[in-house]
């Protein structure tokens, strides 16, 4: 088995890991009760999916095709660094905007009406 042949096999096997994660993904934010874990699905899973996928493609064109694509790297770097921090920004807003957990006690909730009291007492002082 030459080197081609097993970076071919090596770059199937990735993009058929980041098509079954991004599968199960989907699968969990349409079954998943809230926007929480609904956003921890599609940021997790799905962005570990399409990253299997662009890092196989780029090592197919590096090694098979002897060419580094800068636009992959970028792709995969954007990826890599707005997938999770949009994934807060969208839980915080639902929480900002009052959406409740479902089935947990909301704990942060009390700590945040101490932290309010504790600051309005000592700005009264």
């Amino acid at each position: 088995m030459s080197g081609k042949e097993m970076i071919e096999i090596v770059v199937v096997v990735m993009v058929l890991a980041g098509t079954v994660l991004s599968l199960i993904s989907s699968l969990g934010f349409l079954r998943l009760p809230d926007v929480y874990t609904r956003s921890h699905a599609a940021t997790k899973s799905i962005t570990l999916g399409i990253l299997f996928i662009l890092l196989s493609t780029f090592l197919y064109f590096m090694f098979v095709h002897n060419q580094v694509s800068v636009r992959l790297l970028l792709g995969i770097i954007f990826v890599f660094l707005t997938a999770p921090v949009t994934g807060h920004l969208i839980a915080r807003s639902a929480y900002r905007f009052g959406v409740k957990p479902a089935g947990i006690t909301d704990e942060l909730a009390a700590d945040l009406e101490r932290e309010k009291r504790k600051t309005a007492e000592s700005s009264q002082a």
